[in-house]
């Protein structure tokens, strides 16, 4: 938070983290996808078909028991074929649960020959909009393959709330309604997994946090993903993007991977001078974030209370070096270390996430760019948990 009048200073507080709404009702009526998703990021759909084939064809035939599905003889096949379609399109599990609870939300994972207006099958999705003619998009592998290229096209999906990502491809009528179905699309996610792996040489996928499966590189020991560097193998960031080869340190205690994944679930939306940070995808302005308030919303998702301000914020927790930063550390340039003007978080890899200034956006960075600039690093939040 830039420095500014005193009158102001101190009286933005972070509010609480979106919240699902009540149980939404599911087929006609609901939400119903309504953007078009045009190209071929996944590759073209019969490719990917014969892959999904494959992969169910060659996989463990044994049976899927999750409580929570009201109807699993229609549901499981449907919920295979979009979590083997993941898999042939190497989205990770965390992809995959995104795409599980969006078809929850939308169908009940029931592939329904009608909704709202021209919604058909699994994810709702219109012709009208550009999701295909009627019989492809009630095929549930094209169904799948258009979503999950929807997905890939969302700027550090990786790292948004599984709402997030899914309302960023769906634009949605009711944002908030994916979040409740998230521990079931886990939970299907984590059984049908081992009945693919076997399918085809496919590889087992990342975990929904990011972290890699027994048998995937670490990404603390990843080429180029060093969690103790300095961020410059990573090249030029674009503004809001999020570099395709990170992931949130899987050794972090997992109220730091909370902190960083909300903060990047921020990424890409615009600075506001005292903005609380509580509605940054919003209309209003005064939700957006400035730098400080990005840091107390972070850790307020991780159950951690930070105080509002840069000023405040350089005295709370406890000093660090900046040579021995670890992911959610907080990194204070401008002004001075007594009275530091901005703020920015550490999230491994040798990366930052910061709100920059007015008519910029909330962005990655690199350790080594601020180095020389580093007037206090702190050790605050859910690392001292």
């Amino acid at each position: 938070m830039k420095k500014t009048t005193g009158a102001l200073v101190g009286l933005c507080v972070a509010g609480p983290l979106l919240l699902a709404l009540p149980i939404l009702g599911i087929g006609a009526g609901t939400a119903s996808a309504s953007c078009s998703t045009d190209g071929a990021q996944g590759g073209d759909v019969s490719s990917v078909a014969k892959q999904v084939k494959a992969i169910l064809d060659g996989g463990d035939k044994g049976s899927v028991s999750v409580p929570g599905l009201d109807a699993p003889a229609d549901q499981v096949p449907n919920a295979k074929t979009i979590q083997a379609t993941g898999v042939a399109m190497n989205l990770p599990a965390r992809g995959q649960v995104v795409a599980l609870a969006t078809a929850l939300q939308e169908s009940g994972l029931r592939n329904l020959t009608y909704g709202d207006r021209d919604s058909l099958g699994l994810f709702q999705q219109r012709p009208s909009m550009g999701w295909g003619t009627a019989s492809q998009i009630l095929d549930p592998v094209h169904a799948s393959t258009k979503f999950y290229e929807g997905l890939k096209k969302v700027s550090g999906w990786q790292s948004l709330s599984v709402t997030q990502a899914a309302q960023a491809v769906q634009k949605s009528d009711f944002p908030e309604a994916y979040a409740k179905w998230e521990p079931l699309a886990t939970a299907l996610q984590k059984a049908i997994e081992p009945l693919l792996q076997k399918a085809g040489g496919a590889s087992p996928s990342p975990s929904p946090s990011g972290s890699a499966d027994t048998g995937s590189p670490s990404p603390d020991s990843a080429g180029g993903c060093s969690a103790d560097g300095d961020g410059t193998d990573f090249g030029t960031i674009p503004a809001g993007a999020l570099p395709d080869e990170y992931r949130i340190p899987a050794s972090a205690p997992p109220k730091v991977q909370t902190a960083i994944r909300w903060a990047l679930g921020q990424l890409g939306t615009p600075y506001q001078w005292g903005g609380t940070c509580t509605g940054s995808h919003g209309k209003n302005p005064m939700g957006r974030c400035d730098c400080s308030s990005l840091m107390q919303g972070a850790d307020q998702a991780a159950g951690v209370t930070l105080t509002r301000t840069t000023y405040t914020q350089v005295k709370d927790g406890k000093a660090v070096s900046v040579d021995a930063l670890k992911p959610s550390d907080l990194l204070f340039t401008e002004g001075t270390a007594a009275v530091p003007e901005h703020v920015g978080m550490a999230i491994g890899q040798g990366l930052i996430v910061h709100a920059p200034h007015t008519g910029d956006v909330v962005r990655i960075t690199t350790v080594a760019s601020w180095k020389s600039r580093i007037l206090a690093a702190r050790r605050v939040g859910p690392t001292l948990l």
